[in-house]
């Protein structure tokens, strides 16, 4: 059974919030370009580590 974008985004903040934490609203704007298909995965984890990536 496939589930939809939505859903998985739905489960995973749900997951989030039960230990009382809150997306950015960045992260909320990766979330609906991705659930819209205007990036995909690698690209949402991309810009996240760009973001936050440690410089070596």
């Amino acid at each position: 059974m496939l589930v939809s974008a939505d859903k998985k985004w739905d489960y995973a903040l749900g997951m989030i919030k039960i230990d009382g934490l809150e997306p950015t609203a960045e992260m909320k704007t990766l979330i609906e370009k991705e659930k819209h298909g205007e990036m995909s995965m690698d690209d949402v984890k991309k810009a996240l580590d760009r973001k936050y990536k440690m410089k070596q």
